[in-house]
């Protein structure tokens, strides 16, 4: 499972949303593998080094996205990260494409969450707002 603060993945999508307004629209969510389709707000759940979000939104050459780092699995502060993204997204580096206004409309039906909650397996992804 990773855990991201709410305050944090709004960020995210309101960075990708001005990036998009600044520099031409969004980026493919398919990875470039079919442009000119589906190019619409989202964020990217990543898994390489640690796992994150990152959004879709257009960069100017030379920027650099935000990028928000799940509570379990960054880098900077768990040193079995790893570990922990190998048990619970898997050894491959990966990427799923989040619909930025599904989960926007999912925060706002829960005012008291905190944080998001992604949990993955083999065949499914499920995501749910938590209160800390």
């Amino acid at each position: 499972m990773f855990t991201f603060p709410v305050t944090q993945v709004r960020a995210v999508i309101a960075r990708g949303q001005a990036d998009a307004t600044a520099n031409g629209g969004f980026r493919n969510p398919h990875y470039g593998l079919a442009p000119g389709k589906d190019e619409k707000p989202g964020l990217w759940l990543v898994g390489d080094e640690g796992v994150y979000l990152l959004s879709n939104g257009k960069l100017a050459d030379g920027q650099r996205p935000i990028v928000v780092y799940a509570e379990e699995c960054d880098p900077t502060t768990n040193p079995d990260y790893w570990h922990y993204k190998r048990q619970h997204f898997g050894g491959d580096d990966g990427i799923d494409f989040l619909d930025a206004a599904d989960l926007l409309r999912l925060i706002e039906a829960s005012p008291d969450a905190t944080h998001v909650r992604i949990e993955m397996t083999d065949a499914s992804m499920s995501i749910v707002l938590i209160r800390r």
